[in-house]
């Protein structure tokens, strides 16, 4: 890696399959590369595929904390400001990072969310578009904010809701699309666009 490419380091919680997409598309002439994959979930099996990769990987798990945020941010911030990152993205971390955490990383956050934002932050997502009777489903590539998915939007990604959709089926082709869009602005946004892509 050269000083030149932006330094990115991807949270995860899980299988980390965004994680993968994302480091994958970091190569050739992309303006970035992997530095860390954090998890705060040792078990991650997301860690063993980035270690797979020759990604440097951290976990710190959340469990011990009890609770404590600014106990857990602390720890988490270690292996961060060692990796040195210019880009943060997080890709399936399923922990709310405080305000004070997210300041420290101002308008160098990104998360992919799977719905339309500003339609369903949170949970539930792709149920919660059946149950409306969306027409059209997706996912959200976004700034992170102290507010729940609600900074500015960076890229968005639609598929059709089929008539015998379950939440299920619904996910697996929305998950599809993170796969497609998340790099996609990835590669813009280490190059300085912000511009919405929409895919």
């Amino acid at each position: 890696m050269t000083d030149h490419h932006k330094r990115v380091a991807i949270l995860i919680s899980g299988g980390g399959s965004n994680m993968v997409t994302l480091a994958q598309s970091m190569q050739g002439d992309h303006p970035a590369r992997p530095v860390l994959v954090l998890s705060n979930n040792p078990q991650a099996k997301g860690l063993e595929r980035a270690a797979a990769m020759g990604i440097p990987t951290a976990a710190v798990d959340h469990r011990p904390f009890k609770g404590d945020r600014a106990a857990f941010e602390a720890a988490l911030l270690q292996p961060l400001l060692e990796a040195r990152p210019d880009v943060l993205c997080l890709a399936g971390f399923m922990r709310i990072l405080t305000g004070g955490f997210i300041e420290r990383f101002h308008g160098r956050m990104l998360n992919i969310h799977p719905s339309l934002l500003p339609k369903y932050p949170g949970l539930n997502t792709h149920q919660r578009a059946l149950d409306a009777g969306d027409a059209q489903a997706g996912c959200s590539v976004h700034e992170v904010i102290a507010d729940l998915d609600a900074g500015p939007i960076l890229g968005q990604a639609t598929v059709p809701v089929l008539p015998d959709d379950s939440a299920d089926t619904l996910a697996a082709r929305v998950l599809e699309q993170e796969h497609r869009l998340y790099p996609a602005v990835l590669r813009r946004f280490a190059s300085g666009d912000r511009r919405l892509l929409t895919l």
